[in-house]
């Protein structure tokens, strides 16, 4: 549609060049009568005005008719209804009647209103993205094993469920299924939200589209196709979007009352000069076609459209991209804010939160250094973690993986591991420090340090919280918007994110299609709801929302389902996004004022109320009026910058 539009523009604005040099109205404007008139001049002028107006002018002329089926006339009610009465008025005067040739009019009318919409429709998203990302989500093959011991590489299409397939480390898992060999910790958050790795071993489910960690899992396939996770959240999101309610366009809005004033106006003259006014049916007729074209503004096709590209290229080159115009003017009338916490709220990685050391010898510092020594030999995210958090490490020798509990190897001679709590379990190590407990209660991960088999620290990690969530949470309760928490993670690492940022509420351990329901829930309670996140699970929630805002380094999948991307990941521009759509909201208001405020007093004037005192509105004047409303509306358009 939008290459149909500006095919149609640029052949009519081609087309639109001779047709105001035969206008006879242009030509006396311009005083070259004389030089641009001819013999046969007003056929050619009529044959390309022919064109513009069944050409350019068709996508008009069909919407009036689906308009009118619905009963709801609107923008293209009006424009048909103006192009119209100009063109077979004019016909009617090349072709004898007494009168004015508008063909100039509706010329400039349909090329102003053809790149509106084009210029519209460019800033509106194609849904149907959303659903290509998720499928890319899924690889494009599996390794099936057979009874024999071989394994086969077949498309993804071929499996059924019953079938075993073989999952490398670091490969996506190609359906849902159950583990019956092997283990490993695997990535589910882009899913999920679980912002831990999730181990996994014998019995275990795992889902489609997870990315496999550090070990090899042999899994019996459950579901595929349709049935599967990924697909049911492809399912939500098509739902989601095509039920999602749009919000009436403001310039439609206004021409649905100029449609109304236009018709009325245009009656109501042509039978007030005919019956009581003694003119003849030239002069009344005359009077209404200038009523009604005058009525429809050409401003009125670029006040919307204009303010969009302005604001739009505000907001991108501050890294926050419109995707959905409709979904952006929502914008100004939020009141509650959800926010995923994995890699929205938080960075969506592990780092240490804190350290604990058991030895007065050794500082904190020193417990993270030897920590990062063994640890930089490892794949595992929490082992990656620590080692972010230093630039500093030992040499390390004879490094072992323990599966499942650490890691091991020799720093400095000496025996240095990094184990999980049930390692200490397994070897009866006892712990008597009530903030391990905390950590714990916090949801966070505890690994500990022994050297030489003594226990001599105990280092804390979680998903980090983003710098700027503190303030932009407490900027919004300024505000007096409600903030809220979905995740999919677990409830100890809810609350803690929630109670350290200052959240209104939170929901824990949230599946995507709970997500997009308890939007749907905090909407029934009447407020105009804004989701972000980032991630597979967060698609369905941010479709469902009035405004959906993705985090632009999460998944294609959130930002191709989102209505407005936050390039920079910080939770801050969130707020800015809302006073953007405040500030261009208003000066959509402004300019659809000066798009049709001077109708209040060029319609009587072009409808001969001041006729009996010599002052009638010529369509010239009506012209000269209508260019000066446009031109007014292009310059306040771009004040938007200030």
């Amino acid at each position: 549609m939008i290459a149909d539009f500006r095919k149609r523009f640029w052949i009519s604005m081609v087309l639109t060049v001779p047709i105001l040099l035969l206008s006879p109205m242009i030509q006396r404007l311009i005083n070259l009568e004389n030089l641009l008139s001819f013999e046969g001049s007003k056929y050619i002028l009529f044959l390309f005005s022919s064109i513009v107006f069944f050409y350019g002018g068709y996508p008009f002329l069909k919407g009036m008719i689906d308009e009118l089926k619905k009963m709801i006339p609107g923008m293209m009610t009006l424009i048909a209804i103006a192009v119209s009465v100009a063109y077979f008025y004019s016909s009617a005067v090349v072709l004898g009647l007494d009168g004015k040739i508008f063909f100039w009019e509706l010329a400039t009318l349909i090329d102003i209103m053809l790149i509106g919409h084009w210029i519209e429709m460019k800033s509106v998203m194609g849904a149907s993205k959303a659903l290509e990302s998720l499928a890319k989500l899924m690889p494009s093959d599996a390794h099936k094993m057979f009874d024999n011991g071989t394994v086969v590489d077949v498309p993804l299409n071929e499996l059924k469920p019953g079938n075993k397939i073989l999952i490398k480390p670091g490969e996506k898992i190609p359906s849902d299924g159950l583990v019956v060999n092997g283990q490993s910790s695997v990535n589910e958050a882009m899913l999920t939200g679980e912002s831990k790795p999730v181990m996994k071993k014998v019995e275990d489910n795992v889902i489609g589209g997870a990315v496999n960690g550090e070990g090899s899992l042999e899994v019996i396939v459950k579901k595929t196709g349709k049935d599967s996770f990924l697909s049911q959240v492809i399912e939500l999101v098509k739902e989601a979007q095509e039920s999602k309610s749009k919000t009436q366009d403001l310039a439609s809005r206004a021409a649905f009352w100029l449609t109304i004033i236009a018709i009325t106006g245009g009656i109501v003259t042509l039978t007030y000069w005919i019956t009581f006014g003694h003119q003849t049916f030239a002069f009344a007729l005359e009077r209404m076609v200038t009523v009604m074209v005058i009525t429809c503004p050409h401003a009125l096709g670029l006040a919307v459209p204009l303010v969009v590209a302005v604001s739009t290229a505000i907001s991108a080159s501050n890294g926050l991209l419109i995707r959905n115009r409709t979904a952006f003017e929502v914008a100004r009338n939020i009141n509650a804010i959800i926010f995923d916490k994995t890699g929205t709220l938080t960075k969506g990685e592990f780092g240490i939160t804190d350290i604990i050391s058991f030895d007065t010898n050794l500082t904190e510092n020193e417990i993270v250094k030897f920590a990062a020594s063994v640890e930089m030999h490892s794949e595992h995210p929490i082992a990656q973690g620590i080692v972010k958090s230093t630039d500093n490490t030992f040499e390390v020798r004879n490094f072992k993986a323990i599966p499942g509990k650490g890691a091991t190897g020799i720093v400095d001679n000496k025996t240095v591991m990094v184990v999980s709590p049930g390692y200490l379990r397994d070897k009866n190590i006892n712990i008597d420090d009530t903030r391990i407990e905390e950590f714990h209660s916090q949801g966070k991960t505890v690994v500990f340090l022994l050297i030489n088999d003594e226990l001599k620290g105990a280092i804390a990690l979680a998903d980090i919280i983003r710098e700027e969530s503190k303030e932009a949470i407490s900027k919004f309760k300024k505000l007096g918007i409600k903030t809220i928490m979905l995740t999919g993670d677990n409830k100890k690492v809810a609350k803690w994110v929630a109670e350290e940022l200052g959240l209104d509420d939170y929901f824990a351990e949230v599946l995507p299609h709970q997500k997009s329901e308890k939007v749907k829930e905090i909407q029934s309670n009447g407020y105009v709801v804004a989701m972000t996140g980032d991630g597979v699970n967060d698609a369905p929630a941010l479709a469902q929302a009035d405004v959906g805002i993705a985090i632009g380094t999460g998944t294609d999948v959130a930002v191709e389902t989102a209505d407005i991307i936050l390039v920079k990941s910080n939770p801050l521009d969130v707020l800015a996004i809302i006073k953007l759509a405040k500030a261009t909201y208003k000066k959509m208001v402004q300019n659809l004022v000066w798009a049709t405020g001077y109708n209040a007093f060029a319609i009587p004037l072009a409808a001969g109320v001041l006729y009996n005192y010599g002052i009638l509105l010529s369509p010239a004047a009506g012209a000269a009026l209508m260019s000066l409303s446009t031109v007014i509306v292009a310059i306040n358009a771009k004040l938007l910058k200030i």
